[in-house]
């Protein structure tokens, strides 16, 4: 009897577990496409609004073009790349991130924006070289931080009488705040996940753990 039970509830869990690993596979990719495909369908009602009636590739096709507002989006962006690398673009966008700056709670949240999307989409990722493990801000509690590209060196190596590591420990949700600390090469555990995965660990604020979303046994 006993027997038939333990394994009618081997069954139950085995089935349990298939069930959950079905949806953790399937529901991140089922709502990515979800959501991309509703992204590229309002992307196309607003650029639809933005074109000139006489400029509307609808009469002259006798059918719908599928992301098309994407491409003109993509366009777009382009070209404003290339207006904002000057002298002009940038003295207005300057101008306008002043204006931007000066509104109460305007101003937080698109100082907040874009730090993140110059974290992800610039070069200032390559700044670091790796991610370590540091005991900051005791002895006893470790944080996660990155190793900058730029050598120590000089004067703060010579007055500590030790080869130092600047140690960017950023805080979470947002890396792109922290403190600059120099520590002792020696004091410094390195990790093997890349830049973007720890970036993407502290933003999440641990829940997003590097490995955890391969399928190794």
């Amino acid at each position: 009897m006993k027997n038939n039970q333990n394994s009618g509830n081997t069954i139950i869990n085995r089935i349990k577990n298939y069930f959950f690993t079905g949806v953790i596979v399937a529901a991140p990719v089922t709502i990515t496409i979800y959501m991309s495909y509703h992204l590229v369908l309002w992307i196309n009602e607003v650029t639809k609004r933005l074109i000139p009636q006489q400029w509307k590739i609808g009469d002259f096709v006798p059918y719908a073009v599928p992301g098309l507002g994407l491409v003109l989006l993509l366009l777009l962006l382009l070209f404003i790349g290339m207006l904002t690398t000057g002298y002009i673009g940038k003295f207005f966008v300057r101008l306008g991130e002043r204006i931007i700056r000066k509104m109460p709670v305007i101003s937080s949240i698109y100082s907040l924006l874009k730090q993140i999307f110059e974290t992800f989409l610039s070069q200032k990722s390559r700044s670091f070289n790796e991610v370590v493990l540091v005991e900051y801000p005791r002895k006893g509690l470790w944080s996660i931080a990155f190793v900058s590209n730029s050598e120590t060196g000089g004067e703060i190596d010579a007055k500590s009488g030790q080869k130092t590591l600047s140690i960017f420990v950023p805080t979470t949700p947002n890396p792109t705040s922290g403190f600059l600390i120099f520590v002792p090469e020696k004091d410094v555990i390195k990790l093997d996940m890349s830049v973007e995965d720890g970036i993407k660990y502290v933003i999440s604020c641990g829940i997003v753990t590097p490995g955890t979303n391969n399928n190794e046994d």
